[in-house]
């Protein structure tokens, strides 16, 4: 059974749709650690009513990006995770990090990506952005976490009608409904061992049986 460790910045709705999994045995894998990059948030919360260990890492407490990012890979490492995920995480992933666990950091992300991402693109945002676009259709996207912002590998991906008279917020609700349902998903494969990188492209394997 793989650990892993969940990085999140707000209410947890996502941390829970993962929780929920692993109770379920829908994730055959360990939710090892939580790391906000906020105090006081719900999601610490959540997972402290699920028995899980928490901490929190706040930006403003490290001299500068470095210290911060190695104060992160520290602190997952000491979970013992074996690949991580974040779940509405507003902090950028630093190079130490990265390297510690390539091809092995997923994120997920309210839009169909390379559209509505990168920086400025989190939250209400992409929502207002998408209306703006007018476009028909948006979605969630759950990718791997790169040197860039939302520009990693995808690994799955759902879409979303936009309908007439949607606001940020009536979006944002119905593309969660997709991430809560899409993110499980994609970590369960991770879980299991089933993804496999290849440049730009995401296979998954056959199950073992």
């Amino acid at each position: 059974m793989r650990k892993f460790c969940v990085l999140v910045s707000g209410g947890g709705t996502n941390l829970q749709s993962l929780i929920d999994s692993v109770q379920r045995g829908e994730i055959q894998g360990q939710i090892c650690g939580v790391i906000s990059s906020r105090p006081g948030v719900y999601a610490l919360e959540r997972a402290e009513k699920a028995g899980i260990p928490t901490q929190v890492i706040r930006r403003k407490e490290y001299a500068d990006a470095q210290a911060y990012d190695l104060a992160m890979r520290d602190a997952i490492k000491a979970t013992g995770a074996e690949f991580v995920v974040l779940a509405g995480f507003l902090s950028i992933i630093g190079p130490q990090t990265l390297r510690a666990y390539p091809n092995a950091i997923i994120n997920i992300h309210p839009a169909l990506l390379p559209s509505f991402g990168g920086k400025g693109y989190y939250g209400l945002h992409v929502h207002e952005a998408v209306l703006n676009a007018g476009v028909k259709i948006t979605g969630a996207t759950v990718h791997f976490v790169d040197e860039g912002t939302d520009t990693g590998p995808i690994i799955a991906q759902g879409a979303a009608e936009v309908k007439p008279g949607d606001t940020p917020e009536v979006l944002q609700a119905r593309v969660m409904e997709i991430e809560h349902r899409l993110l499980p998903q994609a970590v369960g494969l991770m879980a299991q061992d089933r993804l496999q990188v290849d440049g730009r492209q995401v296979y998954i394997k056959e199950e073992q049986i």
